[in-house]
């Protein structure tokens, strides 16, 4: 199965993978998840928000256990973010076979589509679309950096948008979730290979516009420029600045200039911050001292600056009890927190959720460089079978 994923989306260039959202990379992952549900002989169905399932037992039945994760990629990202986690789950489901289980509840493999939100720029899209998390009209104004709306896209690539919205009827029969992916970070010790998620700092990103003058980089004065790029760069440092002072995290990743030409003074300069905390407070209060300080700097610059929050997520405490019985069902693993955000992380607002992580030796993630070593991730298989059996088995 891995081999048969890794070149799907993949850069000759950089190594990174490009599975964006509702592309052809998008389709091929698409495709394979769905001969792996025929070739098991499970039931497949898609849902009305274009996340893809794959049953053992009945659809319809109650307290159904659900694994899996999400196939999309951040731009140039690694090959274990989501994939491994759905791979992961299918292996899982073999060993379970090859061990005879015998299931007392419905069993489903799941991918959320656009979870890493690459294209659209909100993250679990799929997810935050069946927990009601984000709504059908907010959903449809969602564009990509060509202008390409979300529900076109999804038309485009042979899905029907006008269905989208809440699945609560879905979610109430599914008695718990359980996700497996691999560390983003190297908490795991060398003799600890798995470990079971506590918590999900809470997370959001925010676009910042400033808003300058375009003029000609050749002739324009300095004292009669309002040049934008000096209050972005000016933020960017102020928000590693205040992040540390915080202990939190603040992150620029993303920039759109315009008119974006190498003798041009920039007219519009937008940057996305990434920000996460251990505490809600701290998150908010990290964010407004940011913007506080985009707005002086904006002042002496000339600039305007406006803020717009495109997404939050708030602190998730997994399921406790869950959170515990897996952890003693695999030994009493390591219980810890995680600055990532998950589509296990929203949907815990409407199903006990809990997370498995496998150990990333390199701390490195949404990067070429990510990896996860082979009998890691044969360590997570048997921990996942294991605690799918747990769950759903007689």
């Amino acid at each position: 199965m891995w081999a048969e994923l890794l070149p799907v989306g993949r850069s000759v260039s950089s190594g990174g993978y490009r599975r964006h959202a509702w592309n052809s990379a998008d389709a091929e992952c698409r495709a394979w998840f769905e001969q792996q549900a025929t070739d098991r002989g499970l039931t497949y169905e898609l849902d009305r928000n274009g996340n893809q399932w794959a049953w053992l037992g009945d659809p319809t039945g109650e307290g159904a256990i659900v694994t899996g994760s999400h196939l999309d990629s951040v731009p140039d990202g690694g090959a274990f973010d989501g994939p491994l986690g759905v791979v992961s789950s299918f292996a899982a489901l073999d060993e379970l076979r090859d061990r005879d289980a015998q299931f007392a509840k419905p069993l489903a493999i799941v991918n959320f589509g656009d979870e890493e939100g690459a294209r659209f720029g909100v993250a679990c899209i799929g997810s935050r679309l069946s927990a009601g998390v984000l709504g059908r009209e907010q959903a449809y104004e969602l564009r990509d950096a060509d202008g390409v709306r979300l529900p076109d896209a999804m038309e485009r690539a042979g899905y029907d948008p006008a269905a989208i919205g809440a699945d609560q009827d879905r979610l109430r029969r599914v008695g718990a979730f359980v996700e497996l992916h691999v560390e983003q970070g190297r908490y795991l010790t060398e003799d600890q290979p798995i470990g079971v998620a506590s918590a999900i700092w809470p997370h959001g990103r925010w676009r910042f516009d400033f808003h300058g003058e375009a003029n000609h980089a050749g002739t324009t004065r300095i004292e009669d420029r309002r040049d934008p790029m000096l209050t972005f760069a000016d933020t960017v440092l102020s928000a590693r600045q205040q992040a540390e002072l915080a202990g939190a995290l603040a992150t620029f990743g993303k920039v759109v200039v315009e008119p974006n030409g190498t003798n041009a003074i920039a007219s519009l300069i937008r940057g996305w911050l990434d920000s996460r905390a251990a505490d809600e407070t701290v998150l908010t209060e990290l964010v407004e001292r940011i913007r506080q300080s985009a707005l002086r700097r904006g002042e002496r610059d000339g600039v305007r600056v406006e803020l717009t929050r495109e997404s939050y997520t708030p602190v998730v405490d997994f399921d406790g009890p869950l959170r515990d019985r897996l952890a003693k069902r695999l030994g009493g693993v390591p219980v810890l927190p995680t600055g990532a955000g998950h589509d296990a992380g929203i949907l815990a607002s409407a199903v006990p959720t809990a997370m498995l992580f496998v150990r990333n030796p390199s701390g490195v993630s949404h990067s070429p460089a990510e990896y996860a070593e082979q009998a890691d991730c044969l360590a997570g298989v048997a921990a996942l079978a294991d605690v799918l059996e747990d769950l759903a088995c007689q």
